[in-house]
């Protein structure tokens, strides 16, 4: 409100839901607008006059009052320019919304309640956010560790608990954390502020397991002598030629140390719906080299490259371009004889035992072990949300028995 006052432009404009949540949530609640502002404010939920819309008057401004649910209304609303937009649980709204508010405002301000990480507006919008300084600690580390697309200038996460809420009495606080079970969906969301999905993560991805490029350097006894010693590496494929899903190539880049690591060092991921000619098994093998050739530079040398058994097509094109080009690299199906449950047992006690690494220019990585879920009805994971998981599987399983302290598998 403060923002409308200041703005320069006449037209503003507060969505939510629909008129009755906006109503109940924004303007007439306890401390709500009409609270707060009082005979400042005029609020018209019919329209008045030539504005047609719900609309709020303030300062001589209109603050047009609109569910995102009703298209031709906010395609109405947003017909020209607007000074401020605010958007009230941003994380449910119409994705088309957004967009265009977005794009046809000065100072946008919006909402949320922690959801589903995979939902567009967080890679589009929030994660590109970042909290101010001071107030970095009021938001619990994993969830700061979600905003990880590239900053943008101006843009500010602010985190919110229970704490904040001058409008809830001690009393009531605890009375609301007592009544939410421990554990749930519900209290990841609204009591820890974290963002879930409503089925539980298969991986406890913490902060101790992402490291920098820096602190993942190979030993050197000069440049780095506090660094890692690599005993080997390895590259892991996955493929999906797919244009309508959200499926990926993945190559996958890993190494293992001389004290039983296994460091995730770089990700290659490519998306056929995202590419104006798509890939075929026949455009894999360069792209490949390139990326191992990279990773040798950078890194080391990474002779076995092993690739998901069950895309023969892509093996026998690698194999075709090795013979007809020559390479130093080995391109073999990937060895998948130990059951998916078991090697999501390895890498969780490797991860719980910081024995699982993954540098932090990995990000599709990162966002998959944040993503990748158990079903709903069975005691097996999602077939989504895998691709870099299974290419990093791939890399390792040959050699699981040089990683962490964890019994071999048979």
């Amino acid at each position: 409100m403060l923002k409308v006052k200041e703005s320069s432009k006449k037209q503003h404009i507060i969505s939510g839901l629909d008129l009755g949540t906006i109503e109940k949530n924004i303007i007439n609640k306890d401390l709500g607008i009409i609270d707060i502002f009082g005979s400042l404010v005029q609020y018209n939920p019919s329209g008045r006059g030539k504005e047609t819309l719900p609309h709020i008057v303030y300062q001589g401004k209109i603050i047009y009052v609109l569910g995102y649910g009703d298209k031709a209304r906010w395609k109405k609303a947003l017909g020209s320019q607007n000074g401020c937009i605010y958007i009230d649980e941003i994380n449910i709204a119409d994705m088309d919304f957004v967009r265009e508010a977005s794009m046809r405002c000065d100072y946008l301000l919006a909402t949320l309640n922690p959801d589903d990480p995979s939902l567009p507006v967080y890679s589009e919008y929030i994660n590109h956010s970042r909290p101010l300084p001071e107030y970095e600690k009021d938001a619990p580390d994993e969830l700061n560790q979600m905003l990880n697309e590239e900053p943008k200038h101006g843009w500010v996460h602010w985190f919110f608990s229970f704490e904040h809420n001058a409008g809830l009495s001690e009393e009531k606080k605890e009375r609301i954390i007592m009544n939410v079970p421990k554990g749930t969906k519900l209290y990841k969301n609204k009591i820890q502020g974290l963002r879930g999905r409503s089925t539980g993560l298969i991986f406890n991805l913490r902060k101790e397991n992402i490291i920098t490029p820096k602190q993942a350097r190979p030993y050197h006894p000069q440049d780095n002598p506090k660094g890692f010693k690599y005993v080997l590496f390895s590259c892991g494929v996955d493929t999906s030629y797919s244009r309508t899903s959200d499926d990926t190539f993945a190559f996958i880049f890993s190494g293992i140390t001389a004290c039983r690591k296994k460091i995730i060092l770089a990700e290659k991921v490519y998306n056929n719906r995202d590419l104006a000619v798509p890939l075929s098994p026949s455009d894999v093998p360069p792209k490949l080299i390139e990326f191992l050739d990279r990773c040798k530079s950078d890194w080391g040398f990474a002779r076995n490259v092993f690739i998901d058994s069950a895309d023969q097509a892509t093996i026998l094109e690698c194999q075709k371009y090795k013979r007809a080009n020559g390479s130093m690299y080995m391109f073999q199906p990937a060895w998948k004889k130990t059951p998916i449950i078991d090697r999501i047992n390895l890498e969780s006690g490797w991860l719980a035992h910081e024995e699982s690494l993954i540098v932090d220019t990995c990000k599709e990585c990162i966002r998959e072990r944040n993503l990748y879920s158990w079903k709903e009805d069975k005691d097996e994971p999602e077939d989504c949300n895998d691709h870099t998981i299974n290419a990093d599987q791939y890399s390792w399983l040959p050699f699981k028995d040089r990683i962490g302290n964890t019994k071999e598998v048979k």
